[in-house]
């Protein structure tokens, strides 16, 4: 396992071990001992998965204090072009996004601290991502950014966005509230 600092603080990109043969493949997702070496939070306090068809658009999603948390996520099928978007008002990176690769066949993970929101585009009919993150989903801190508004470019203008993330408020609307 490699955990790799991205440009966003706190945020690491992880390529996993790929161990395959004639069977197929197994890769080790979590390691305990490398999460604590790279100081990275290693208690998950629930996990889930999604399954998503091509062209949709989950995001872009975050837990509101107390129940902020760190969020690991990974494809175990499929393919998605995964983003981050810094929400820290003391970051250098705030209002920033990220833009990750992840696949079933490639195994890379992304962990993402507490102030940032999540969100990806599924390029592939059945992609499965999986979210382990570290604190219990609250409904009444539930948010998001709405996924076209901080200037991300999601190439496609025939994209499956629910109607609950096409509500949430913009960045600009969001960071004028320096919640994080």
């Amino acid at each position: 396992m490699e955990v790799i600092k991205t440009k966003i603080d706190g945020v690491f990109l992880i390529k996993n071990n790929i161990f395959a043969d004639e069977r197929g493949k197994f890769i080790k997702t979590f390691n305990e001992e490398e999460f604590i070496k790279s100081g990275l939070q290693n208690i998950f306090k629930e996990s889930y998965y999604s399954v998503s068809q091509k062209n949709v658009i989950r995001g872009m999603h975050f837990q509101l204090p107390p129940y902020a948390h760190e969020k690991l996520v990974y494809v175990t099928r499929g393919k998605v072009i995964d983003i981050v978007l810094d929400l820290r008002k003391n970051s250098e990176t705030k209002g920033q996004f990220l833009e990750v690769e992840l696949t079933g066949e490639n195994g890379y993970a992304v962990y993402m601290p507490q102030g940032v929101a999540h969100g990806f585009k599924s390029l592939e009919d059945e992609t499965i991502m999986v979210y382990n993150v570290a604190t219990v989903y609250n409904q009444d801190k539930d948010c998001g950014i709405r996924y076209d508004s901080f200037g991300y470019d999601w190439k496609s203008k025939n994209c499956i966005i629910s109607k609950r993330d096409k509500k949430f408020e913009s960045l600009e609307e969001f960071l004028g509230r320096e919640i994080f």
